[in-house]
This record gives structure tokens, C-alpha cells and sequence, in this order.
């Protein structure tokens, strides 16, 4: 059915800044066969960006314009109908990611975003993943910074690993970069709603079925010196993607387990970073503190092309099964916007175009796309790397 489709890939969001830089990165590396498409709430708009993206590859003077809008789910079903994939960058998703992904559960359509939010993750497992299944859709989330380098790179790491031996991986994250108004957005408004996304993860922990004969934990480690640096733990949605992933694909052995930290250089670094999140958290607790953290960045907003530049990430991991122990890396350059724009069109071709599992539903990146996406990434400068083994 898929084939028949107008489209391979809709780019949904794409006036936005960062559906703007996925955009201009298909212009720029997209195969001239790929069909696409530019969706978003203001035709306007998308012209405007459409005739960015002519002066970089003539050919795009032609790219279909779809009017849609989360808040007219008839809109999103037309887009989804009409791809074999869709990409969305429109968030904080918590607030206006639904409906999309309900179109394309429906519609048995491939979905990439590039959310950080749990609870959106695990609130749409719970809503459409049966529905993804039995449709033959792939709802894969995360598909940006969060969580690509962390789980394609916790992969990655395995495979270096003896096979049916427990396993233990633990990833440290270096960046520098600036961030955008939208993932502020999204990080404030996930804060505010803490105890909502307990409650729903306690619903999916209660659902979701775990593997027969295979243990998936954490390592549980705390602040310690790791490469010279201070490793923090670090809680983000990541952890939770690798141990899905481990999970889902019976190489990650019968007892795997994973911890993720943040590399810091010094002790005051990581006070520092501490109270700053613990004030963050105290003040997106309440609607008037809230609104008050809200106004201070525009969801649109972003780093300059400059910042950008100077941006990068290196995620190292250390993996030991069964006596032997390795260190791998996978690095490249700005995580928030060059590199995420990158992963996500990337991710989307990947799912429209390369030989894969057949299998639907909720997926991560390692289980729905695993070495084939790590391959297209190696051929666009991301590297993944082993350094010791």
C-alpha cells in the first residue's frame, strides 16, 4: 500500500528551526528520486521556506505544499495517507504530538521525531502501539540527539562484545552547544509534569511485556571520576531508549546492563549543574513560575549558524562481557540542530528506502533500524569508532 503513496517523505514543521534545517539538509543530500513533501499551518510560510531550499537545490522549486495543523487531526490524517513516512519537529509533543501519531498508527505510516519527552514516549506506547503493530507502522521516537548516539551507539558497542554473555555498557556524554527555545520548552513543560509522567510509566511498566530468560537493568553507579572527568548520572530519556533496545533484540545478551553519565571537567561543574536543575525543576512546578521560565526563550528560536559551528558531541562507551572489554565513540559535530536535523532525515530515509525488520508498532532506532542507520551516518560524518578493545 505504501508504494502507491504520493510521497516518501513529508517534512511536517518544516517553518520551524529545526524542521527548517531537516529540510535544507534533504535539499542538500537527498536522492534526486526521493518524492517529498513540506508540511506545516501556513502556506505563506512554506513557501517562504520552500524558495530556501530552491536556492539551494533548484529541484525543490517544485516540492508540494500540505496545509495541516495538530489542531485539526483531518488535516494530519491527509498527510499521513498520503507518505510512507512522516517527520515531525512540531513540540513540546506532550502538547501537540498526538495527533500525528494517531494518523500514522492509522495509517500504517513510518514516523520519525526527535523528541526527549518520556512521557510523550510512553503515552503514545500505551495509546498506539497496538494499533502501529497491527497496521505495519513504525512509530520510532527519539530520532535526534536524544537518543540516536546513545543507542545506536550502545548497539554498536555490543557487537564487540562475545554473544550470549552478560553484558554491561555504560555511556558518557560530552557536548558543547547551545540549545534552542523549543527544547526549553519541552524540558520546562516535562518538569511541570513529573508526577503526570510517573503515573504513566507505571502504567506501561505494567503492560509492556519483558523478555523470556534475558535481564535488562542498570548498573546503578553514582558520581565517580571516569576519563579524568566527573561522571554525573545522567537521567535522561536515553537510558530508557538502550534498555528498550536490549529488550527488544536478543544479541544485548541474557543479562544486560547500562548506565549513562554526564562528563563533567570539575566538582564545581557538577554542584553547579545540580542546583541549577533542582531550581529549574522547583520553579516549572507551578503554572505562574512556569509561564514566567516560559517567557524568557520563543519556542522558534535557536543558535546561530556561528554557534552551531563551533558546536559538537562525543559519546564514549565502555562494554566488557565474559572477560574481554572494549571502549567505542561516536562522535560529530553540533548534537542540537546540525547533527539532529541530520540523524532525523537520515532515520527517514532509512525507514523509506532501506531493506529492514518487518515488524510495526513503537520501535527504537537500534531494534527498527540498527546497523543499516549506522551505516548511512558513518557515510554523512558521524563516526562511530572503536578505540580500545
Amino acid at each position: 500500500m505504501q508504494a502507491t503513496r504520493s510521497f516518501d517523505i513529508v517534512v511536517f514543521g518544516a517553518t520551524g528551526f529545526t524542521g527548517g534545517l531537516t529540510a535544507e539538509y534533504l535539499a542538500r543530500n537527498a536522492p534526486a528520486t526521493l518524492r517529498w513533501a513540506l508540511a506545516g499551518r501556513s502556506t505563506p510560510k512554506l513557501e517562504a521556506v520552500r524558495a530556501r531550499l530552491a536556492a539551494i537545490n533548484p529541484a525543490c522549486a517544485k516540492l508540494d505544499l500540505l496545509t495541516a495543523d495538530t489542531g485539526e487531526p483531518e488535516t494530519l490524517k491527509k498527510v499521513a495517507r498520503s507518505a510512507r513516512c512522516v517527520i515531525t519537529t512540531v513540540g513540546p509533543y506532550i502538547l501537540y504530538g498526538e495527533p500525528l501519531v494517531a494518523a500514522c498508527a492509522e495509517a500504517g505510516t513510518d514516523y520519525v521525531d526527535l523528541t526527549g519527552e518520556p512521557e510523550f514516549v510512553d503515552l503514545m506506547w500505551l495509546r498506539y502501539h497496538e494499533q502501529a503493530k497491527a497496521s505495519g507502522a513504525r512509530i520510532v521516537h527519539c530520532c535526534g540527539f536524544d537518543s540516536i548516539p546513545h543507542d545506536l551507539g550502545a548497539w554498536f558497542t555490543v557487537q564487540q562484545l562475545p554473544q550470549d554473555s552478560p553484558i554491561t555498557v555504560e555511556g558518557f556524554v560530552r557536548a558543547g552547544g547551545t540549545f534552542s527555545g523549543g527544547t526549553f520548552h519541552s524540558a520546562v513543560n516535562a518538569m511541570g509534569r513529573a508526577g503526570k509522567y510517573l503515573k504513566t510509566r507505571k502504567e506501561r511498566i505494567a503492560l509492556e511485556q519483558r523478555p523470556a530468560n534475558r535481564r535488562i537493568g542498570s548498573t546503578g553507579g553514582g558520581v565517580h571520576k571516569e576519563f579524568g572527568d566527573w561522571a554525573v548520572p545522567f537521567p535522561t530519556i536515553d537510558p530508557q531508549v538502550v534498555k528498550r533496545s536490549a529488550a527488544a533484540l536478543d544479541r544485548y545478551g541474557p543479562d544486560f546492563k547500562y548506565g549513562h553519565y554526564l562528563l563533567l571537567k570539575n566538582f564545581s561543574s557538577v554542584a553547579g549543574l545540580v542546583a541549577g536543575v533542582s531550581g529549574l525543576f522547583a520553579l516549572a512546578q507551578t503554572k505562574l513560575t512556569r509561564d514566567w521560565l516560559l517567557s524568557k526563550k520563543n519556542p522558534g528560536d535557536g543558535p546561530t549558524p556561528e554557534q552551531r559551528e563551533k558546536a559538537w558531541f562525543k559519546v564514549r562507551f565502555t562494554g566488557e562481557a565474559d572477560g574481554k572489554r572494549v571502549v567505542t565513540q561516536v562522535s560529530g559535530g553540533d548534537p542540537g540542530y546540525g547533527e539532529t536535523s541530520k540523524m532525523l532525515a537520515e532515520s527517514a530515509l532509512c525507514l523509506a528506502f532501506d531493506t529492514l525488520p518487518k515488524a510495526g508498532g513503537q520501535l527504537t532506532t537500534a531494534a527498527a533500524m540498527g546497523n543499516a542507520l549506522i551505516e548511512r551516518l558513518q557515510a554523512k560524518g558521524i563516526k562511530f569508532e572503536v578505540l580500545e578493545a
